[in-house]
């Protein structure tokens, strides 16, 4: 039996059971520097009195849905780590139920989405945007961008019929640019799928017209805020930055190890009837990683950003693993077994152990200075803390209670008072 032969609900119940199996250790979590940081724009611009301050904002306007569930969340049950942690793995469930949606798609398939979801659901490489709060964006550009993908897809599947997921699908899409700027690569994505049905350039042209007049509005208002936008100032991003070493980079590490063992297994059993599926697995990662590969701070895009491009890298998966099943004549249970084992088990062990440590690791600085600054009187003097003033001010704010006036940065240690420092860098 598969994945796809079991009945829908038990199929969307193994599903949330996987993706809770390997990221249930991440509410053991403590908060990370820029969570405190995303809990302050949530009480800066959360109220709806404040709106009007966040649109004008050409940052966090372009994080606006992350910064209202921050807000409802916490005035529906309050801030806590766990609280928090358990809000991204939920959307995380959800997400994964999407991929499984895509099923919908003609040229992905119910047998291949199935599959496809199981693996994103457990793995590893994505696992910075499930486990830090912070990269609430990324998990909500995915759901917002991926509901509207399969809107899209049903729309096409019916042949244009079906107007109402039309509509859906354009609102979801500007739920998605209003989560975060990587939601411009889901006009290509659309293009692709509307491709792969059969549609004629003139139709599909027609048919992404407002799509694309929407994204293209969106891209010429964030780049009239750059001057407000300090992405483009602190180096974080850059039209000039080296995409073409950083695309092929990632897409690279991506593939390992899963990735390139499917690959081989595809080229071992020469199964050309998966080429098409690869060919749409490369475009989609492709598409997805390139609006990060203008970061200037590395050449390889961090693993929260690879979140979306994950869907490419799981199809691929899903494509060896039923031709492994397709391979096999005696002892398919077993052998198919043994290696769905060996790859659940390969993720979730690193995730409990290595990443897990990793970010408690992360964590240490913060959480020393909020222990600091609630037994300290009076002003909080810091001379070495390795996340910067701001997150500083924000960590003593909202993880002590404490007015962030009371911090005194002073890094070179003018004031000859005792200060907190944290001089080693996780």
């Amino acid at each position: 039996m598969s994945l796809r032969d079991l009945p829908p609900v038990k199929t969307l119940v193994l599903l949330a059971a996987l993706a809770l199996l390997a990221y249930l250790p991440s509410l053991s979590l403590p908060l990370l520097s820029d969570d405190h940081t995303q809990i302050w724009l949530a009480h800066r611009y959360g109220p709806p009195s404040r709106w009007a301050e966040l649109a004008a904002d050409p940052l966090y306007r372009c994080r606006a849905t992350s910064i209202l569930l921050t807000y409802l969340t916490e005035r529906l049950l309050g801030v806590s780590a766990v609280v928090l942690h358990a809000s991204s793995l939920l959307l995380h469930v959800l997400n994964t139920w999407l991929v499984f949606a895509l099923g919908a798609w003609r040229a992905i398939g119910w047998r291949v989405s199935a599959v496809a979801a199981a693996f994103f659901a457990f793995y590893e490489g994505h696992q910075e945007a499930v486990m830090w709060y912070a990269a609430l964006p990324e998990l909500l550009v995915f759901f917002f961008g991926l509901a509207a993908l399969v809107a899209w897809v049903i729309w096409l599947e019916s042949g244009g019929g079906r107007r109402g997921a039309y509509v859906a699908a354009f609102f979801l899409v500007v739920a998605a640019l209003l989560s975060k700027e990587s939601a411009v690569a889901f006009v290509p994505l659309m293009f692709v799928a509307a491709w792969t049905a059969g549609l004629t350039l003139r139709r599909i042209g027609l048919a992404l017209l407002p799509f694309g007049i929407v994204t293209g509005f969106y891209v010429a208002l964030n780049y009239a805020g750059r001057a407000a936008n300090h992405h483009y100032s602190d180096g974080t991003f850059s039209l000039s930055a080296p995409f073409w070493l950083t695309l092929p980079h990632s897409a690279l590490r991506m593939l390992w190890i899963w990735g390139l063992a499917a690959l081989i297994c595809l080229l071992v059993w020469r199964k050309r009837e998966w080429a098409r599926l690869g060919l749409l697995a490369g475009c989609w990662m492709v598409f997805a990683l390139l609006p990060y590969s203008f970061l200037t701070y590395m050449t390889r895009v961090p693993s929260r950003h690879r979140y979306l491009a994950g869907v490419g890298l799981a199809w691929l998966v899903a494509a060896a693993w039923i031709a492994l099943g397709e391979s096999l004549r005696r002892r398919r249970f077993a052998v198919v077994t043994v290696v769905a084992s060996a790859v659940v088990l390969h993720n979730c062990t690193y995730l409990w152990t290595k990443k897990r440590d990793q970010f408690l690791r992360r964590a240490e600085p913060v959480q020393a200075l909020i222990d600091y600054s609630r037994h300290a009187d009076g002003a909080i003097h810091i001379r070495c803390f390795p996340y910067g003033e701001t997150v500083a001010r924000h960590a003593v704010e909202i993880g002590v209670g404490k007015p962030a006036s009371l911090v005194v940065w002073d890094p070179e240690g003018r004031e000859g008072k005792d200060a907190f420092c944290f001089p080693t860098h996780p």
